[in-house]
């Protein structure tokens, strides 16, 4: 219900122009919390400290769902600027995207050709690139174009699934006979009966078996998740497996349990931070408020405070 609600509320303008006021006006307002700024240099400077702290990083440059070819072009550019700006930054160069931002809901080829024009350079500098997974009407359409990536012999990109979609066991199977590296989340998005799970138990359930299949078939998985169940199941099924902590990483959202992110580093654990960044980041911003509604309440506790 909460889920159906944000995702809604995502696409209202009108709600978006108002949290576009209020929501990154000061360093303590309310979007800050879980958007690292809405420029680049603000963006490296979070990461800065983040990485100071022994996190891992990836630059998450939000947008999506451009519907046109120059906006898709625009995207990649600024891409290949972020590049550039994280190279003479110094910082880890681990960057995600999504391909609605790159134009895949206008044209595939023009998406492909956006997309290659920022792995090229990534791959000559040593970055790794993320191909963040989006709602289900995606989810083949970016597997293809990650697998002609692969078959192009990028090896420098990997790919994100969702435990919620019925399909994702298959498509950890396929991934992993690649050798490709996986994200695994358990999903962001309002999706149909018809695709997905609509119980929490069982997105969950889905959510531990495909981390099995990942632990013990994958090329070094990312287990993305704030659930202290989910990452207590990994940690003990890695251990009775014999699975080595350097062979697979743990991964958070930037502003979300930072108290379980140090107490995994603490653990020896590798722990990677997604820092989300841009102007676009509003849709983002639902999205999690709807993943945990006690964040409502910060909110709007915040927003009273700024305008006050």
């Amino acid at each position: 219900m909460a889920k159906a609600l944000f995702y809604a509320l995502s696409r209202r303008a009108s709600l978006k122009r108002l949290a576009s006021r209020y929501g990154m006006a000061t360093p303590d307002s309310f979007a800050r919390r879980f958007i690292a700024g809405e420029s680049t240099e603000e963006a490296i400077e979070a990461a800065r400290t983040l990485q100071a702290r022994g996190r891992l990083l990836t630059l998450d440059y939000l947008g999506e769902s451009v519907t046109t070819a120059d906006e898709a072009t625009t995207a990649a550019r600024e891409y290949l600027r972020l590049i550039e700006v994280i190279v003479a930054s110094g910082i880890e160069r681990n960057i995600s995207l999504k391909l609605t931002q790159l134009g895949v809901g206008v044209d595939r080829a023009t998406c492909v050709d956006n997309l290659r024009r920022i792995l090229d350079p990534a791959q000559r500098h040593g970055f790794f690139v993320r191909i963040d997974m989006e709602n289900s009407p995606y989810t083949e359409v970016t597997l293809e174009v990650f697998e002609t990536m692969w078959q192009q012999q990028y090896r420098n990109v990997g790919v994100a699934l969702q435990s919620a979609l019925y399909r994702t066991e298959k498509d950890v199977s396929r991934m992993n006979a690649l050798g490709a590296r996986v994200r695994l989340v358990k999903g962001a998005y309002k999706e149909p009966a018809s695709v997905a799970y609509q119980r929490k138990a069982d997105v969950d359930a889905a959510f531990s078996r495909l981390t099995e299949l990942l632990l013990d078939e994958g090329t070094y998985p990312a287990i993305a998740t704030h659930d202290e169940q989910m990452i207590e199941h990994a940690r003990v099924y890695a251990g009775s497996r014999g699975i080595a902590q350097d062979r697979f990483e743990f991964q958070m959202l930037y502003g979300i349990r930072r108290d379980l992110q140090a107490a995994l580093l603490a653990a020896a654990y590798r722990m990677r931070v997604y820092v989300p960044f841009g102007r676009e980041w509003f849709p983002y911003f639902m999205r999690r408020l709807g993943e945990r509604p006690a964040n409502v309440t910060f909110v709007i506790r915040s927003l009273f405070r700024e305008r006050s």
